[in-house]
């Protein structure tokens, strides 16, 4: 097959994957939608998943694989922009699954409701409801992440909210940071809950360790607490009129960790543990007063931080 009127641009990274990243093709190239190209961006693989990329290619022209040495997720997945001709973006994982439905539903979404972004629901947050949201009121909801969180698939993005807001060539969660710059730069976004996508998380996956705590090191967190800092500082300089809320989401980050530090007995985190406990008694006042704190984050503050 081959499209000639392409809508949407699905791209996926793959990386060493041979024995799941058929799984999401397939189920890509089974896909109601048909009015899409599938770029492939085999991200410097060591084992044959490039050779699986490229050989279903030569069977659907809707297929793109582009080869490149090894870089981190965000260059990868610039490198499927600067290839992508659609007029919407959606992200796909190479160890993930989706309904066939997917690409439909969010186009559908997107398009009918005249909006910038669409979102559906994944495997835990199934719901049949709608919501539509402005950027503010989706940034809120996104750091919550009661209904959707800061993962790019799962989303359908208009293709110009790219062209000045690229994933960052260093580090490994540039969702984070990069996701709330997207949707500041959307007028409307449009949410239905029903899921239309499956995430697969196995020992191999970069967030795994959001499953299993014990499985966070130093590395991993000290990462973590960059990318939230950085994202707090431009969230206040962008929304300076709800700075209390964008730091307090900061703040319950770092409490959470520090439960999970103690709870696990990580000792190598022992030491940025410290640190983030004076930076919590330092902000406690603005932290359990500013409206935002929930009550066992309460009980923690009062358990692991402000102890008598």
């Amino acid at each position: 097959m081959q499209c000639t009127n392409v809508e949407v641009s699905v791209i996926m990274l793959t990386y060493n994957r041979e024995n799941l990243v058929g799984n999401m093709i397939e189920c890509i190239l089974r896909q109601t939608f048909k009015k899409f190209e599938f770029i492939i961006v085999d991200n410097g693989s060591t084992d044959t998943s490039g050779m699986i990329a490229d050989e279903y290619a030569q069977k659907d022209n809707r297929i793109k694989v582009i080869h490149r040495k090894c870089g981190n997720i965000g260059s990868g997945r610039n490198a499927g922009l600067d290839a992508a001709t659609g007029k919407y973006i959606i992200f796909v994982d190479d160890d993930d699954i989706c309904n066939d439905d997917f690409v439909e539903f969010l186009y559908n979404l997107i398009t009918e409701n005249h909006a910038d972004i669409s979102i559906c629901g994944a495997t835990w947050s199934d719901k049949d409801e709608k919501i539509f949201m402005d950027s503010e009121e989706a940034m809120e909801r996104l750091l919550w992440r009661k209904d959707y969180n800061v993962a790019f698939p799962t989303k359908c993005i208009k293709s110009e909210l790219f062209k000045n807001n690229r994933f960052s060539e260093s580090g490994k969660y540039d969702d984070i940071y990069l996701m709330p710059k997207i949707i500041a730069a959307a007028g409307k976004i449009a949410y239905h809950g029903l899921s239309k996508y499956h995430f697969n998380r196995h020992d191999n996956n970069n967030s795994m360790w959001t499953q299993n705590h014990s499985m966070l090191d130093l590395k991993t967190l000290e990462e973590y607490l960059e990318v939230y800092r950085d994202r707090t500082q431009w969230l206040v300089e962008k929304y300076p009129d709800n700075a209390i809320k964008w730091r307090y989401f900061n703040f319950s980050f770092m409490l959470s960790m520090v439960e999970k530090i103690t709870r696990y007995d990580l000792k190598d985190c022992y030491q940025v543990m410290g640190e983030m406990k004076k930076k919590l008694a330092e902000n406690s006042d603005e932290f359990l007063n500013g409206g935002y704190c929930l009550d066992f984050e309460k009980e923690w503050m009062d358990k692991y931080v402000l102890i008598k």
